[in-house]
């Protein structure tokens, strides 16, 4: 693609978003000259506006909270996996318009895998807290993996519609709990736990019961890190089983924005240092 050519992230608040750490060094690694991405603060309200107004020299968006359903219901086009999830977190430019996709489900499933998610017979079941844009991904991400059964552990039960819509439109079998009915929450099978609430959410109680329930080749997931460790990180550490954090993920669906909006292959290994350089985290590699 000739010329420099303009890339963003949407949200709001975006001040603290580290895509451009990963676009940025992506875009150096490929030698695309004149290549800039950016934080652009933008609510859900005003994405219509705000894309819309965008000229040719823009290729590319990456999309984050609270924007995530205002992107899909914007674009012209979209992947099967954006419409069955209701959410796009990526927008591209095409000749009739703009695509959504949702490369957020390859971030859960790069982040499960380098955690070294075990899948054994007649073990397919996941437990996901929260029922907002992560955990509809995070579902869909669980259904490429094999995954047959998810308990969802949801603070309202009535906020659980939309979430519970996607377990549906995978064929999955899905239960709701409460936080306040953690007991009832079955673990013994569970080959994952996938945390998509925000940070604090998960108190130092509900994590202790929650790792402590988990068989001991389980891979716990938390979308949250900072701060870090959180009490489910640190009650699934205490336990010796794998933890995967947020910072996988934004690695892992950062790879197909890439080259979503570049046309070129991910230059994976400079992605990840750029991120371990920028977080101090020891961000396993892909």
């Amino acid at each position: 693609m000739a010329g420099p050519r303009r890339a963003a992230v949407l949200g709001s608040p975006v001040a603290h978003s580290l895509s451009p750490v990963l676009h940025g060094a992506a875009y150096t690694a490929l030698g695309l000259s004149g290549w800039t991405y950016e934080r652009r603060e933008c609510t859900a309200e005003e994405l219509p506006g705000l894309v819309g107004a965008l000229d040719e020299a823009w290729v590319g968006l990456s999309v984050t909270m609270p924007g995530k359903k205002a992107a899909l219901a914007f674009a012209t086009s979209a992947s099967a996996r954006a419409r069955r999830l209701g959410v796009a977190n990526t927008l591209v430019r095409s000749d009739a318009g703009w695509t959504a996709d949702c490369t957020d489900v390859d971030g859960v499933v790069g982040a499960l895998r380098g955690a070294g998610i075990v899948e054994h017979a007649g073990r397919h079941d996941v437990v996901v807290l929260g029922a907002g844009a992560t955990a509809s991904a995070a579902v869909g991400a669980l259904a490429d993996l094999g995954t047959t059964d998810v308990q969802l552990v949801v603070r309202d039960p009535a906020r659980a519609a939309e979430t519970t819509a996607v377990v549906d439109a995978y064929g999955m079998r899905g239960r709701v709990r409460t936080f306040d009915g953690l007991d009832d929450v079955d673990l013994s099978h569970a080959t994952a736990l996938v945390n998509t609430t925000p940070a604090g959410a998960v108190d130092a109680g509900a994590a202790d019961r929650l790792a402590g329930g988990l068989p001991g080749d389980a891979v716990v997931l938390d979308a949250v890190y900072h701060p870090w460790p959180t009490p489910l990180a640190a009650a699934a550490g205490r336990r010796g089983l794998a933890v995967a954090t947020g910072l996988d993920m934004l690695l892992h669906q950062a790879f197909g924005q890439v080259e979503q909006f570049t046309g070129c292959s991910a230059p994976r290994r400079e992605m990840h240092r750029a991120l371990v350089r920028a977080t101090g985290f020891d961000v396993r590699p892909p």
